[in-house]
């Protein structure tokens, strides 16, 4: 694993990270933001993938969310308009870009179940679709909303959406920036799996349980060769993606589409 911690797990503040039964359980802690992430907690979801990576007793790893999403996106105020309140914006330059958090979701060394209890959005999609097996709640809900804010999607849009579900449908999320629920997430094998909401973890824990009985060393093995059979170059993907979405941060559509979304009306773009 080529990125390295950048804090460690008992120092998280917006995660929290458990091993247990040879499990690394992964829960996004944002609950007031609908697990919204910001800065630090990008870090933390990079600190968290890179630790269960190094960590030899780790054999499989569940990512949630806190009640009642599984992660609604970047949040809108720190990330995309780059200011919080009350605070200066901060340049282009000044973001940190998804993609090192995204690489490390999908090159951790173990499998990765993302139990999806709600809200799967933006770059919650993203990581719901970073994982190897996707379990959904039936209140999950998900939808690559990039367009709509006058952005392109991340490496899990481009890449893993077209493997999973085909292109065409994969296409047909990414253009209309659609929301779709549990039912039509399994009915488009986005999901393998839709449970009732309080049986989620327990369902997600069963099958964690039943990857980490295998032995370690295989599944490590089991898990790169999958990753090297997907084929695309994800980090090359990745660098155009992000050249892209700086280009698009400047744009004016970018700032209407954000000004719509928390002024709560519909957006005017005008192709510039």
């Amino acid at each position: 694993m080529s990125i390295a911690p950048l804090v460690q797990p008992a120092d998280f503040i917006h995660l929290r990270y458990e091993v247990r039964d040879h499990i690394a359980v992964v829960t996004l802690n944002r609950p007031e933001r609908h697990n919204a992430l910001n800065r630090r907690a990008y870090d933390e979801v990079q600190s968290a993938f890179a630790a269960a990576s190094a960590d030899d007793g780790v054999r499989c790893v569940v990512v949630t969310g806190a009640d009642p999403a599984f992660c609604s996106g970047e949040d809108v105020k720190e990330m995309m308009t780059g200011e919080k309140p009350a605070a200066p914006p901060l340049s282009v330059q000044a973001r940190r870009p998804p993609t090192p958090a995204a690489l490390s979701a999908l090159e951790c060394a173990v499998p990765v179940i993302a139990a999806v209890n709600g809200a799967a959005v933006g770059w919650g999609m993203e990581l719901a679709l970073y994982a190897d097996i996707r379990i959904a709640s039936e209140k999950a809900k998900f939808a690559e909303l990039f367009i709509r804010r006058g952005l392109i999607c991340d490496v899990g849009g481009l890449t893993r959406l077209p493997a999973i579900v085909g292109p065409e449908m994969a296409a047909r999320l990414l253009y209309t920036g659609d929301v779709i629920d549990a039912a039509e997430a399994l009915r488009i094998r986005l999901v393998s799996e839709v449970t009732p909401h309080a049986e989620l973890m327990l369902r997600a824990m069963d099958l964690a349980r039943r990857i980490a009985a295998n032995p370690p060393l295989a599944l490590r093995y089991m898990k790169e060769g999958l990753r090297r059979a997907h084929g695309a170059d994800v980090r090359e993907i990745g660098g155009w993606a992000i050249d892209v979405i700086y280009r698009l941060f400047a744009t004016e559509d970018h700032r209407e589409g954000v000004r719509s979304f928390l002024e709560k009306r519909e957006p005017v773009f005008t192709g510039r």
